[in-house]
């Protein structure tokens, strides 16, 4: 029985989900296309949808996220999760709300918790505002993301500004009132208009008491740790399976694909460059020059031997307004997704079946342009959840991570994972 069916709407952000409850026991494969879901074993008690939702125009977004619930209540899942990250990332013209909004259309569902908190994670909740640590969000870095700037941390009003249905608060007094007290406040506020709530939550007991709350609720909405907090509610609850042993990659050259523009992405990736080449690609010129995919082709061509190697459009704040002054937000980020997953499609063919994926949106492209719609997921580890390989005829081995994931050392980490190093592992530094 499909117990639960998750849409994510970026790929690193799937693939952790799937992580999680893999490590919890509960086997969830991940999917790109509904068109896959027709495989799944009869083992399966969630999949992860993962789907490149975040950056669409809304209408896109929308009619992706229907067709990808249709399918999943098609094959019988008894719940349907709306994955977005723990940051609440998304454009000033949503995606979120229009998502959640057609969601609780096709479910049914009276009322939707968000719940975006992820407290082992230092991301929290409290009076609607996201905090992570003790900054509120719109203090952090992220005010500066070149994609999804998030200048608001007060969720119920960035929440409000996407959706035409009234946004009401499940605050921490009534959470810690309980369940009972929880169900009575959502069915008055409901008898009010109120059907979307961001949800306070600051601690595990918080994530249990959503978990709880939303047990029989045809839609829930949040970010990587709740799906654990739910599986605990099955019939068959989760931590019933042991998850089988993760084979050894192949021999073979590791190729890292870095699209993130973070600064973390981009320590990593300097970190990577002290020992092996990278090739980075000028967004701002690299529109006009038709023959830049040939060049970095050879590149890789003539470096194979020599191991890991990196191709990225990352850059830095000066990089990223230069390229944004040149092509506009939107286009820039078309061009490096297009020309990444062309790059990935070239280094396949040249032999290279083992990639390490910096980037939500970049690791949605390079898997388009690889033709993998779905991947078997490892459970959850130091690698926080990324590690994964393909069903089917053409094996790939890959590492997907968000731009602002893991510690500085994350591409030492994943390079020496792919290529099996067990003993490179236990010396990474940290």
């Amino acid at each position: 029985m499909l117990e639960l069916g998750v849409i994510a709407d970026d790929l690193t952000g799937g693939v952790k989900v799937a992580s999680l409850l893999e490590a919890a026991g509960v086997r969830c494969p991940l999917v790109t296309s509904v068109a896959a879901l027709d495989a799944l074993n009869d083992d399966v008690q969630a999949v992860v949808v993962g789907r490149r939702l975040l950056s669409l125009p809304a209408n896109r977004a929308v009619a992706d996220a229907m067709q990808s619930a249709e399918a999943l209540l098609a094959k019988g899942a008894k719940q349907i999760y709306y994955k977005y990250s723990a940051l609440f990332s998304s454009t000033a013209r949503g995606n979120i709300g229009p998502v959640a909004e057609a969601l609780k259309n096709v479910t049914g569902a009276k009322h939707v918790l968000f719940c975006p908190a992820r407290p082992d994670r230092n991301a929290t909740v409290y009076q609607g505002r996201l905090f992570l640590g003790r900054q509120l969000l719109h203090e952090t870095p992220r005010r500066h993301d070149p994609v999804t700037p998030m200048t608001n941390a007060n969720l119920v009003e960035v929440l409000q500004s996407q959706s035409r249905l009234e946004v009401g608060l499940l605050d921490h007094r009534t959470m810690r009132a309980g369940k009972a007290a929880c169900e009575s406040y959502l069915a008055e506020e409901g008898a009010r208009g109120l059907s979307f709530f961001i949800v306070d939550v600051v601690d595990a007991a918080d994530l249990a008491q959503v978990a709880a709350l939303a047990r029989n609720i045809g839609l829930v909405t949040g970010s990587d740790d709740l799906p654990v907090a739910l599986a605990r509610h099955w019939p068959v609850p989760g931590s019933s399976r042991e998850p089988p042993p993760w084979p050894v990659p192949e021999p073979g050259t590791v190729a890292v694909i870095a699209g993130s523009c973070t600064p973390k992405t981009a320590r990593q990736l300097a970190r990577f460059e002290a020992r092996h080449p990278v090739y980075r690609i000028d967004l701002a010129d690299a529109a006009e020059d038709g023959g830049l995919i040939d060049r970095v082709s050879d590149w890789a061509r003539d470096r194979l031997a020599n191991g890991a190697l990196a191709v990225a459009t990352t850059a830095d704040a000066q990089g990223v307004s230069r390229a944004h002054a040149e092509l506009g937000r939107d286009g820039a980020s078309a061009l490096a997704d297009r020309l990444l997953g062309t790059v990935a499609r070239r280094l396949a063919a040249l032999g290279i079946a083992k990639f390490v994926i910096a980037g939500g949106e970049t690791s949605g492209a390079v898997m388009d342009a690889l033709g993998v719609d779905r991947v078997d997921v490892a459970g959850y580890d130091e690698l926080e959840g990324g590690l994964c390989r393909t069903v089917g005829e053409n094996t790939f081995s890959l590492i997907l991570k968000a731009g602002s994931a893991g510690q500085d050392d994350f591409m030492k980490l994943a390079v020496a994972r792919l290529e099996g190093e067990a003993a490179a592992l236990a010396g990474v530094d940290r």
